[in-house]
């Protein structure tokens, strides 16, 4: 697709959507006009970051009617903090439920740029009533993965050696799930700690395992891609962690094409975990599922009144550019792959936010109400998406909202998540004690059942955009993520 809208500038970086409807993008990779001049500042004070937090907001957010303008600086000691402040206006409408934030330049580019981040490689979520915590899915790439953990896994117990181990029940006891997170220590190479815990099964292991870079593969080598076979019917499942990864492009088409090869219409799409990332990647995969809408609106991007002249619209497009990491830039023109799609089950809960949103949502026009579902449990609500604006002396970058988008029929009001758009639902759980992608998995079993044409129950009721519930847990998110964090919620 064209990537007008997500191109802008090295001080207005790429749109993103770290955890929630509209998306996000890189800093900028080449295409589009520049949009008019964003603030800029030599120095790196408080004030000075603050300054530039308010000429941020001042010119681009979204929602202007929204912002405070009467907060004080007096005893504010960080940018976030201030910004929350004033954007609380919009927050306590729902509008920006923690969507603008700082976050760094470096780590944020390197997330983009390469997929690569630090820590064990692992997506935690909590039981608080009985103080538990276990292992949504385990990357690949991780010291996690490799010390025998994966999804189902519990923490039993933590510690910086093994004779410092404290049980994981009586840090939630003493201090929910923030204690937890302090335990397993900062996201940094080189950090170690002495874990308990126990596999799917029973056996309990006891590791000393350190933190490390590790790569977010966006689609698992080992559940990311399958064709499912229910009765004889071929059905494409695609579990997609996180657009943020620039290079998913690529790994997306060799996915597509070969579900074109077999021939399958039918899909389930998994984007139970996927906090967003790049809207270019969402319109890519918008690309990829176009089957005979070539040239027909995916998607349109709206900015405030002021900033009208940056409104663009996504088509569907049968040739586009892949993300280039060496150069930061897409690569030349080539013919992309299509599926033509039937049915689509798409697979969510309160953790699905921002770009998954987007492609379900620039869906609905173009498959018959009858065939197209959401299931599992409400989404996040967000159909808002971020620029970035970067203050270079501080590796401060502030992700801003500052765009809605809307599908071919206009709708794009979202906020109460995904189960007031969708034509049907059906409400499943998160079976975490069973693999991804297997057709015994309440979700994918539920999603080969709306396929199949069999009845279910509806989602009812209540959004997920405060709890991030996976199956009667919550995702364990420091109040204040890093980058990785925000697009991948409960990464450790």
């Amino acid at each position: 697709m064209n990537i007008g809208r997500t191109a802008l500038s090295a001080t207005l970086a790429f749109s993103l959507a770290a955890c929630g409807g509209g998306g996000s993008s890189p800093p900028a990779t080449g295409g589009g006009a520049t949009p008019t001049p964003t603030p800029t500042t030599a120095g790196c004070s408080l004030t000075e970051q603050l300054d530039f937090a308010d000429a941020v907001l001042n010119e681009w957010y979204l929602f202007p009617s929204l912002l405070d303008n009467s907060v004080s600086r007096a005893g504010i000691t960080d940018v976030q903090t201030y910004l929350n402040a004033r954007v609380a206006p919009a927050r306590a409408q729902d509008r920006d439920k923690g969507f603008t934030f700082a976050t760094s330049i470096a780590e944020e580019n390197e997330l983009i740029n390469s997929g690569a981040s630090a820590g064990f490689g692992i997506r935690l979520a909590y039981d608080t009533v009985n103080n538990r915590v276990f292992l949504l899915e385990a990357f690949e790439n991780g010291n996690g993965f490799a010390a025998g953990m994966d999804r189902g896994t519990e923490l039993l117990e933590i510690g910086e050696s093994s004779g410092s181990l404290v049980t994981v029940s009586s840090l939630m006891a003493a201090g929910g799930p923030q204690s937890v997170i302090n335990a397993l220590g900062p996201s940094d190479p080189g950090v170690s700690r002495v874990i308990r815990f126990a596999q799917v099964g029973g056996n309990v292991v006891e590791q000393t395992i350190t933190k490390s870079s590790f790569s977010l593969n966006p689609i698992s080598d080992r559940y990311g891609a399958l064709v499912l076979d229910d009765s004889g019917k071929k059905v494409g499942y695609l579990n997609f962690r996180t657009f943020i990864v620039g290079t998913s492009d690529r790994q997306l088409a060799d996915v597509f094409q070969n579900f074109s090869d077999e021939g399958i219409t039918e899909f389930i799409i998994d984007f139970r975990y996927n906090g967003g990332g790049l809207v270019r990647i969402a319109d890519i995969m918008g690309d990829f599922l176009r089957g005979a809408n070539t040239g027909q609106v995916f998607s349109e991007t709206v900015l405030r009144p002021s900033k009208s002249n940056e409104n663009s619209t996504e088509f569907f497009e049968s040739t586009g550019g892949f993300f280039n990491p060496a150069t930061g830039g897409l690569g030349a023109q080539e013919a992309l792959p299509s599926v033509n799609p039937i049915k689509i089950a798409f697979i969510g809960r309160a953790g699905t936010a921002s770009a998954s949103e987007l492609v379900m949502n620039s869906m609905i026009p173009y498959v018959a109400p009858a065939n197209l579902a959401l299931i599992g449990a409400n989404t996040s609500g967000k159909p808002v998406g971020q620029f970035g604006f970067d203050l270079d002396a501080c590796d401060l970058r502030i992700r801003a909202v500052t765009f809605q988008t809307n599908n071919a029929d206009g709708r794009g009001e979202y906020f109460s998540g995904m189960a007031g758009e969708m034509p049907n639902t059906c409400r499943a759980s998160d079976d975490i004690f069973a693999p991804l992608g297997d057709a015994s998995e309440a979700s994918v079993a539920t999603a080969l059942d709306f396929l199949a044409g069999r009845t279910c129950t509806a989602i009812s009721g209540g959004t997920g955009q405060s709890t991030q519930s996976v199956g009667g847990r919550e995702i364990l998110q420091p109040e204040r993520p890093n980058a990785a964090q925000f697009d991948i919620p409960g990464l450790f």
